[in-house]
């Protein structure tokens, strides 16, 4: 019999008779971790622990205390929801339900659920897994499975696409629910120690707009209740500070169904605050050397043909037709870049080449993707292109790290950082690809920064360093990204004469400090919880008059203060209605002014924190005010330790 060669974590090897499974693997290397097996993690990939192996890999052991085990729960404990829906609404139709990130949801048709229904659904799951019912994989001929889903059109399009060369099928069975399935799962349902169910949404069949709308149910669910608890306050935490949410209470920004969806329209507030961003990262390009191009929003296809974007990105493409010509909004501004440094000649000593745009580009999301500023049609990308001599990248590669970490520190965002490879669909040679990724990981390794290395991640011209946010609540968002380029130059026959008076081929460097201004303006919207650093608040000082008779101080106070944003609440309000309104804008700095104030010159200052002094000379707090905006302070100082 053939053997395979199995991997184990520690580098150590065992040869197993082909066909072995992952527990079979387990129990070879002890009886204890055998019972305890609940998965497997093959070449990456989480896998049931009745999976065969037929091939060399490299294979984990899930058992009860991996990070893994969360996701085989989550995905056992949406089979619970679907058992638990089924015995409360018979009529309803199951198509999908995998484990998330943060539990899990299931796709379902043939019913209409409200909100309210998740509690009697809920109530039915407790009662499962209180059950404690075995959860028992079974292998189903592919005649009999289509027998079982006669009436499911959904479960035989999984029959016909993924599971269209398995005979027999893999099912899992819980008393007398089934469900059709790969797994893994844990043991059983009782092993479910927190449960919750949490929002109704739509969705579309495969995610695609043309197919069936459904109803997606979102859960969660952990190995004990402390760890729901936890998740469900930090989710409420999450909810209040949701960027939609403030966006509306503080002017931001909207989304108007009227002039389409994911297409974001900023108001003045936002706009300020936009302005701000823009100002920082253009400032710290031009310091680093770019020079500040445009592009257009629109080319000719024949442009994205060039580039490689209409065969890869084409279906997130918007076209047009104009005169009987295709053009296509564009998606990326990489192609615009590489055609203004092909519009010159030039020399090995006039690289590194560095342009940089705040670009707007689009790209055709599906409509249930869509959500606030995170995911949308049209957005901002402050976008950086550098054509640079192969012997120049580590250096500019370098350079670049160092200002998106600067970036980074300026707005104290903890981050986590990607290496991301060659994804299925790219363009260019292996030989091209091993090189740019040799480059990319070598800056990584010599600089000694953590990273994990994300398979298949890439770029489809070429590989690429992401950092991920980490806002106040832990959560990871895509940020800033540095994208090493062998390909486009090859696509555009970009050259610069070397020493040789040779032409060579430069390479090209794709970067963003921000990732975009509508992810990262949500972002810092949710991490500051609206409470913007005084450099970026939309108002940074609001003077609130004790009476209209003090109004006309104020406004000369307004004066003094004129290099900043300052307003005068001049509504007839109460003092205190002026200061709560005040702190529900979020506004750094109120000034309260009342006759002992104007009598005597001065100022009381009150700060979001609810901080307050009083007989402050006006001259001591701008001299302040100037500094937190000079040095970007994340925090409200003036007021601090006095």
């Amino acid at each position: 019999m053939s053997t395979v060669t199995v991997t184990l974590p520690d580098g150590s090897t065992l040869s197993m008779d082909e066909g072995s499974t992952v527990e079979d693997v387990a129990y070879e290397i002890g009886p204890g971790l055998g019972s305890d097996t609940v998965a497997g993690v093959v070449d990456g990939d989480l896998v049931d622990k009745h999976t065969p192996l037929t091939e060399d890999v490299e294979l984990v052991i899930v058992t009860p205390q991996s990070d893994e085990y969360v996701d085989v729960l989550r995905h056992s404990a949406a089979h619970v929801f679907a058992q638990a829906l089924q015995r409360e609404f018979p009529e309803a139709t199951l198509t999908i339900g995998p484990w998330t990130d943060d539990g899990f949801y299931y796709d379902i048709t043939g019913v209409d659920l409200d909100e309210d229904d998740l509690e009697d659904i809920a109530a039915e799951a407790e009662e499962i897994i209180e059950a404690d019912y075995d959860i028992v994989r079974e292998e189903v001929s592919r005649e009999d499975a289509f027998e079982r889903y006669e009436d499911n059109p959904f479960k035989q399009d999984i029959l016909e696409t993924e599971a269209a060369d398995e005979d027999p099928v893999s099912f899992y069975r819980q008393d007398d629910f089934y469900d059709l399935c790969q797994g893994p799962h844990v043991e059983s349902t009782g092993e479910i120690g927190g449960f919750a169910l949490l929002e109704i949404s739509a969705s579309f069949w495969r995610g695609d707009e043309d197919n069936e709308t459904l109803t997606r149910v979102y859960g969660t669910a952990f190995p004990t209740e402390d760890g729901l608890e936890e998740y469900l306050e930090m989710r409420k935490q999450a909810q209040e500070r949701d960027h939609r949410k403030i966006g509306q209470e503080m002017d931001l920004f909207s989304i108007d169904e009227t002039t389409g969806p994911g297409l974001p329209l900023y108001e003045p507030n936002g706009k300020k605050i936009l302005n701000e961003l823009s100002d920082y990262v253009g400032q710290l390009n031009r310091d680093a050397g770019y020079d500040e191009i445009e592009t257009p929003h629109v080319f000719r296809t024949e442009l994205w043909k060039k580039s490689g974007h209409y065969e890869n990105y084409v279906d997130d493409m918007f076209l047009l037709d104009v005169n009987d010509e295709e053009y296509g909004l564009k998606p990326m501004n990489c192609p615009g870049h590489a055609t203004i440094f092909d519009q010159k000649s030039w020399s090995y000593r006039d690289l590194p080449v560095r342009y940089f745009e705040d670009g707007k580009v689009y790209r055709k999301e599906q409509r249930g993707e869509l959500s606030g500023l995170s995911r949308t049609w049209a957005f901002t990308i402050d976008d950086g292109h550098l054509f640079v001599r192969p012997d120049q990248i580590e250096q500019e590669v370098l350079a670049t790290v160092d200002i998106i970490l600067d970036t980074l520190d300026t707005f104290n965002l903890d981050y986590t950082v990607q290496f991301a490879t060659r994804p299925e669909k790219s363009v260019g040679g292996d030989e091209i690809w091993e090189k740019a990724e040799d480059q990319l990981e070598s800056v990584l390794d010599e600089q000694g920064i953590d990273y994990v290395v994300e398979e298949g991640d890439g770029a489809f011209y070429g590989p690429k360093i992401d950092f991920a946010f980490e806002d106040a609540l832990g959560r990871n968002w895509d940020g800033p990204t540095v994208q090493l380029d062998f390909n486009m130059p090859e696509r555009f026959d970009l050259t610069y004469t070397g020493e040789d008076n040779e032409d060579h081929r430069p390479v090209m460097i794709h970067r963003a400090l921000y990732g975009s201004y509508e992810r990262f303006f949500m972002v810092l919207t949710e991490h500051y919880n609206g409470k913007f650093p005084p450099w970026l608040a939309p108002e940074q000082v609001r003077i609130l008059p004790v009476s209209d008779d003090n109004i006309p101080y104020c406004e000369q106070l307004r004066d003094e203060l004129g290099d900043y944003r300052v307003e005068i609440e001049d509504r007839s309000w109460t003092v205190g209605k002026k200061i709560q309104v005040a702190h529900d804008d979020r506004v750094p700095y109120m000034l309260i002014i009342g006759d002992n104030e104007e009598e005597a010159g001065t100022i009381s200052v009150r700060d979001r924190k609810e901080r307050e002094e009083k007989d402050i000379e006006l001259d001591e707090f701008a001299d302040h005010l100037e500094t937190e905006v000079e040095q970007q302070r994340t925090a409200v100082t003036f007021l601090a330790g006095r």
